[in-house]
């Protein structure tokens, strides 16, 4: 069976990717909103100057005229906040569907003497029905070429490929009538992975987590332990050798010889006829066996009616399972992946 490539139907076609872009080559670098307060005091500088012209007051000439400088330095001070701000956004390594990821936003203040106060960021995501929040966060200062991190909880409602399209950075400072934009472009595209359910393991498999010390390699005493090797993602934090990890300064896994790891081959089935809620249950269910089976230091395969992936361990197997259920669909179609046979 010839693998179909992922066309993610998220994604923006060439048509509309440039019209975004005339679209910002258009709009104005900077957007300038009041807010209530900032709408009563127009109203009262209106006021204190159709007063000032019918009566010729000179305080209330006095007092307009200061109130407008206020609207004047309101704009300067709020220029000088927002300018020179860079942001670089990082995304977790892993994103689960319904669990909050955190997403790390890390301010710059490129300006030399200048500090950025107030500094409310928003992140954005793209969709084809147009664009929505990701989450929001808040500095409140940023001293002059310095940078800090903000952080927000990103909640995905379903698994797939998201497409984040810029951030909208404001500010209310000074005195709060106003609130001035700046929208940075900061596409990134990102998989999310189905949403994972804590899963008991097979009752049929030996759990590698109920090993006493000796079994798992804390200490070398006795013929248990073939060797250490350096610490991979993916591997139990039950069998870390702690004594000669803080020796080395870096987790070390013990390895047993002749150990005989476990397998498990997570079957789904998926077919057309099903609909959309039955197949994002055994998605679910099938990330679920497969996240709790490779944390627990089992080999873990999985088996669809158009795709193998053989049983084995360690990170970047885990990703190549979880990237495949993110992109599965009941027609047999998903992502490509090297070690899955069809």
């Amino acid at each position: 069976m010839d693998r179909q490539r992922d066309r993610r139907p998220g994604r923006r076609s060439a048509l509309k990717r440039a019209a975004d872009t005339a679209r910002r080559l258009l709009r104005s670098p900077r957007s300038l909103r009041a807010t209530r307060a900032g709408w009563c005091f127009v109203a009262i500088i209106f006021g204190v100057g159709f007063a000032a012209l019918n009566t010729g007051n000179n305080l209330l000439y006095l007092v307009f005229a200061m109130m407008l400088a206020f609207l004047v330095l309101s704009g300067l001070l709020s220029e000088a906040s927002l300018r020179g701000v860079r942001v670089e956004r990082h995304l977790p390594r892993e994103l689960f569907a319904r669990t909050k990821n955190r997403v790390v936003l890390r301010i710059h203040n490129s300006q030399a003497r200048v500090a950025s106060l107030a500094i409310t960021l928003e992140d954005r995501l793209y969709s084809p029905e147009g664009e929505s929040v990701a989450g929001r966060s808040f500095a409140l200062h940023i001293p002059p070429n310095k940078s800090a991190d903000r952080s927000y909880a990103f909640t995905p409602a379903s698994r797939g490929p998201v497409e984040f399209s810029g951030l909208r950075v404001s500010t209310r400072f000074p005195f709060g009538l106003f609130v001035k934009s700046l929208d940075l472009e900061l596409p990134c595209e990102a998989l999310v992975y189905p949403h994972v359910e804590p899963t008991a393991l097979q009752p049929d498999l030996p759990d590698p987590r109920s090993e006493t010390e000796e079994q798992v390699g804390v200490t070398l005493e006795g013929d248990a332990i073939a060797g250490l090797r350096e610490f991979t993602a993916g591997d139990s934090m039950n069998r870390v050798n702690w004594r000669r990890s803080t020796r080395a300064g870096k987790l070390l896994v013990g390895e047993r010889e002749g150990e005989a790891s476990a397998e498990l081959e997570v079957e789904l089935q998926l077919t057309s006829e099903l609909g959309d809620g039955l197949v994002e249950d055994r998605i679910t269910q099938a990330a679920s066996l497969v996240v709790s089976h490779l944390e627990a230091g089992l080999n873990v395969g999985l088996r669809s009616p158009h795709i193998r992936f053989a049983p084995a361990t360690g990170f970047p197997h885990r990703t190549e399972l979880l990237r495949y259920l993110a992109t599965a669909r009941a027609d047999g179609t998903g992502a490509p992946a090297e070690g899955a046979k069809p």
